[in-house]
């Protein structure tokens, strides 16, 4: 009898210590948010089996998932680059860009991450780690910009464009203006500027200042698509349509999916009692880019004016169900998560 209870307990230890498993159980411990004790878990698991690759893999990820960056990095971005198994991978990709990035390694965790959004586009959660990633690549930038160059365009540039996105035209003009008298010859800065200054105001000293920065930016850069489209717009402000026209078509040459050029051309083709131009200008927007409601807008407006009522009728309540399609889609999303 007793030789019988020590035969069955040392079956007993030996099944506790069969590492396959334990590493079945600290998966589990893992996938269950228990890291802690899977953690404890996979190094009990190395400590019978030192070379077991999958253990290692789970310990280091645990640890990361516990925030111990500095201690496993190395060893996630080798998982992340070489591990087989893709939902380890995975996860070694997600925590070692988010390691790397804490440390402001940006050069390493863009590479990673390009690899992470090529295996897996459509991961939220890898999606939404390249969101945070870009987030802080881009703050980091500005810092390293304003510590290092302070004084140089790019810097005039950057304080523009930050202070657009608040609503400050105004001041975003003035530092527009501030880069260009550094570098008068950048492409792009003149086109901004115009950009600014109509959004600064709509007075008609505000659109031929908006016409001269464009003007100089296609003197600059006459292959610049939007330019040409932000110069046409002013024309058009200014009832110059004929002088708009060669902008918009300028704009589409260079740049063919440019749908708000088709719009704004589409306008000034019915202005000029040519709707038929006006309406395969419309309808190839909207195959480009079938939620572009300015182009629907537009189409059922034409239709209606040409006398086709039955025809825009149509076209409305084809739009008005791709757009409730839309928006249903959209809650059926949210609901679903």
């Amino acid at each position: 009898m007793r030789l019988l209870y020590c035969l069955l307990a040392s079956a007993v230890m030996l099944l506790a210590q069969n590492p396959e498993g334990l590493l079945s159980e600290g998966i589990e411990q893992f996938q269950k948010g228990k890291y802690g004790a899977a953690l404890e878990t996979f190094t009990e698991v190395l400590n019978i089996s030192p070379a077991d690759a999958r253990a290692i893999a789970y310990q280091q990820l645990t640890r990361a998932v516990l925030g111990d960056c500095a201690g496993t990095l190395n060893e996630l971005v080798l998982q992340a680059r070489r591990n087989p198994d893709p939902s380890l991978r995975r996860q070694s990709g997600i925590y070692a860009v988010r390691c790397l990035a804490a440390r402001n390694d940006f050069p390493e965790a863009l590479v990673l991450l390009a690899d992470l959004l090529n295996r897996n586009p459509n991961d939220a959660d890898v999606i939404y780690e390249a969101a945070e990633t870009f987030n802080r690549a881009y703050n980091y930038s500005v810092y390293e910009l304003f510590q290092r160059d302070p004084s140089s365009y790019r810097a005039n540039q950057l304080s523009a464009q930050i202070l657009e996105t608040q609503g400050r035209f105004s001041e975003a003009v003035v530092q527009w203006k501030k880069a260009i008298e550094k570098q008068p010859a950048a492409f792009r800065l003149h086109e901004q500027l115009g950009r600014a200054l109509l959004r600064e105001s709509s007075a008609p000293e505000a659109l031929e200042n908006a016409k001269s920065a464009f003007e100089t930016e296609l003197n600059l850069n006459p292959q610049n698509a939007l330019a040409h489209f932000e110069l046409g717009q002013v024309l058009v402000s200014q009832q110059k349509s004929d002088d708009a026209v060669a902008h918009f078509e300028k704009s589409l040459q260079l740049r063919p999916g440019l749908t708000e050029a088709m719009v704004a051309l589409a306008r000034v083709r019915n202005a000029q009692k040519d709707p038929n131009a006006a309406l395969k200008l419309l309808r190839r927007a909207i195959e480009v880019s079938p939620a572009l409601d300015s182009a629907h807008t537009e189409l059922i407006r034409t239709l209606m004016d040409m006398g086709k009522d039955k025809e825009a009728q149509r076209e409305q309540t084809l739009w008005e169900k791709q757009k409730k399609a839309a928006v249903n889609e959209h809650l059926e999303s949210l609901h679903a998560k």
